[in-house]
């Protein structure tokens, strides 16, 4: 808990300090399955924030897991078309309850990892290509940790249809201990007003050895301020090897 009164307080502040001015155009990493096709312009710097997040799933042996989290991404743009990223979990909780059975609790960080980002220069605004490589290490507690060193490569596209539908398509390759998944998502996202916009996502994940997962989504954002986003969003399972449902807030700042 001393970790998330601590994020509190750092997000609070950022956005409390950030210029009011209006910024260049920026587009955050969250929320969503993906990330966004863009980099940071180099020497600015955003504050990515999932406050709480939820995820709920029962097995096929009665057993509920439920599990509240929250995760920060430091985002840091060190030249044209290039950024560096910073991520970790600093709190996480676990509550699993088997059938008449007492439930069982646990806490902890999860792991930390780095990334790099590039944009790739196209000479077509419509159009919008990210690729982004990043390890992840086995730093967390025993039950939020993925038990061993993690590097994944993930791209990301986008096409504006017009000033306020765009569409986007996102995959992702890890490789790390006996495990290697990937992923795809395809979305579309609506911008209802100049600081409200809406999307809609699906996501298809196969792991080797483990039956594959399905979820579907939307989500909301709402720029309060011109360097500050709030979020909320939720994905459901679509088959039963899926968490039954995922759900999170969040908020991101921007400085310069």
């Amino acid at each position: 808990m001393r970790c998330s009164a601590l994020l509190l307080s750092l997000l609070f502040c950022g956005a409390v300090h950030a210029q009011q001015d209006a910024p260049p155009d920026i587009a955050f990493d969250r929320p969503g399955i993906g990330f966004a096709a863009w980099t940071l312009p180099r020497g600015s710097i955003a504050l990515e924030a999932g406050l709480l997040s939820f995820s709920r799933d029962r097995d096929d042996a009665g057993v509920l897991s439920t599990q509240y989290s929250a995760d920060i991404t430091l985002r840091i743009g060190v030249a044209e078309h290039l950024e560096l990223q910073a991520f970790t979990s600093p709190w996480n909780h676990l509550r699993v309850a088997p059938r008449d059975t007492p439930a069982e609790r646990s806490s902890g960080a999860g792991d930390v990892g780095v990334g790099l980002k590039v944009a790739l220069p196209l000479s077509s605004e419509k159009h919008a290509v990210a690729l982004l490589a990043s390890t992840t290490f086995a730093t967390g507690s025993r039950d939020f940790s993925e038990g061993a060193t993690q590097y994944a490569l993930g791209a990301s596209y986008e096409y504006d249809v017009d000033d306020r539908w765009t569409g986007a398509l996102y995959a992702n390759l890890t490789r790390g201990g006996s495990e290697d998944s990937v992923t795809w998502a395809p979305s579309v996202s609506f911008a209802a007003t100049d600081t409200v916009s809406t999307y809609l996502e699906v996501g298809f994940t196969d792991t080797h050895g483990e039956p594959s997962s399905r979820i579907a989504g939307a989500g909301v954002t709402w720029m309060v301020k011109p360097r500050v986003q709030l979020d909320a969003s939720f994905d459901v399972g679509l088959n039963d090897d899926s968490p039954d449902i995922q759900a999170g807030l969040g908020v991101s700042v921007y400085f310069e």
